[in-house]
């Protein structure tokens, strides 16, 4: 009898086994969301490229740079030197770095919808204070702001993403976000395509149309829950429970909850300590995976995609082509980065994280190496273009750049140290 009572003590805590995942109709709207954040951050990539080459723009912020491009002398490698034209493009940037420490500390201690809607609000006064530009000083304020509305944005739209979705679709959820930015790109250089025709007021357009994901991204945040994760942060456990019974779309959520509760629980017991960060960053047992965590993010950054997507433009124009060519140009790169990434998303699972990670930094640094050299070798002292054959060339390369980064680097630098980090290092 006792032996029967083990027998049956064991089978009824035997685990059972985990619902089906449902894509619930919440889950669809994360997408949307995820859409408005990623298309922000991917046309406010382009869109000032574009606009920094419109003849309209230049005359009224930066006269003097109009009138280098169009009577200079100096080589090409000069004919858009200002450090106030800079400022321009740098202030995005620089305004963005600074504002994800205030978005770190916003979305652990108020939630990712706070810092969501933070990001909206940020992205639509920079949008309105930019189109509406009278002076420099208004123009970079703007650029600062939509700066700040990146940082913002990327620091809890990801976060989100990976909080909210199934667990077993959750790193196609997140490559989604960067799909999503490849449409922003696209999408920001083929508005750049147009307004250039439309004058005097066309930058005013490519501008102002940022509006649209930035509104999108404020009334989303509005409308959605708060994440299981950050409600258990700040203890609202049955609240926790209630939204992950309408994100999954059952009532058994009860193991979910219990999993999500302890890791909380670990977090906080290890993460007011500087002991878990010199266990992080010193023991050898997390040393791969620090050492792939940080490397992957740094070589997607400085492996050069950003500033061809800025200066996609002048890198055409400095082979040659007009403005609109130019920007024509910019939008054929733009296709291949949304293609290339979306191929990655479909097949990253098939073919492995390795494979792509080779085959797309081989594309990168043999693409960079042709470029470099024609430039090296023919645009030297007055040489003002490259010759039909070398621009097309140049063209070719820098796509296939593109398609290298958007299988590789582009996605998997957001993948794959979620992937890696071990379960207990608790700081990150």
């Amino acid at each position: 009898m006792a032996i029967g009572s083990a027998v049956e003590a064991n089978t009824a805590l035997a685990p059972l086994p985990p619902p089906p995942v449902r894509i619930t109709s919440y889950v669809v709207f994360t997408c949307i969301m995820a859409g408005s954040g990623g298309l922000m951050y991917g046309y406010d990539l382009v869109i000032a490229g574009g606009i920094s080459i419109m003849d309209d723009f230049l005359l009224k912020f930066y006269p003097n740079v109009y009138m280098h491009k169009k009577n200079a002398k100096e080589d090409n490698y000069c004919r858009y030197s200002n450090q106030v034209f800079q400022l321009f493009s740098s202030s995005l940037y620089l305004a963005a770095l600074i504002a994800t420490f205030f978005a770190s500390v916003i979305s652990k201690k108020l939630g990712r919808k706070v810092t969501m809607l933070g990001a909206g609000m940020f992205f639509i006064v920079g949008t309105v204070i930019g189109t509406g530009a009278q002076n420099l000083a208004m123009i970079i304020i703007g650029r600062a702001l939509l700066g700040c509305g990146l940082g913002f944005a990327n620091q809890a739209v990801p976060v989100y993403l990976s909080e909210i979705a199934p667990p077993r679709i959750r790193g196609g959820l997140n490559m989604l976000f960067v799909v999503y930015v490849t449409i922003g790109i696209l999408s920001g250089n083929i508005v750049n395509y147009f307004a250039a025709k439309v004058h005097p007021w066309g930058w005013r357009l490519s501008l102002g149309i940022a509006g649209i994901p930035a509104l999108l991204l404020t009334l989303c945040s509005l409308i959605i829950v708060e994440t299981p994760s950050s409600l258990i942060e700040r203890g609202k456990h049955e609240q926790a429970r209630n939204v992950l019974r309408r994100i999954r779309g059952t009532t058994e959520v009860s193991a979910e909850l219990d999993e999500l509760i302890e890791a909380s629980r670990k977090a906080q017991v290890s993460g007011h300590s500087w002991e878990s960060f010199r266990e992080l960053f010193c023991e050898r047992r997390h040393r791969g995976e620090m050492v792939v965590a940080c490397l992957l993010p740094f070589f997607q950054q400085v492996a050069g995609n950003d500033a061809i997507l800025f200066y996609g433009t002048f890198l055409f124009k400095l082979a040659g082509f007009g403005d609109q060519a130019s920007l024509y140009s910019a939008i054929i790169t733009g296709v291949c980065a949304f293609l290339s990434c979306s191929s990655s998303t479909l097949f990253v699972d098939r073919l492995g994280r390795r494979p792509l990670l080779l085959f797309g930094c081989a594309l990168m640094a043999s693409s960079l190496t042709i470029v470099g050299s024609i430039f090296a070798a023919t645009l030297q002292g007055n040489v003002k273009k490259l010759s039909s054959a070398e621009s097309v060339t140049e063209v070719v390369m820098v796509c296939v750049f593109v398609i290298g980064f958007g299988v590789s680097l582009g996605p998997l630098a957001w993948l794959i140290p979620s992937e890696i980090l071990s379960q207990d290092a608790g700081v990150l």
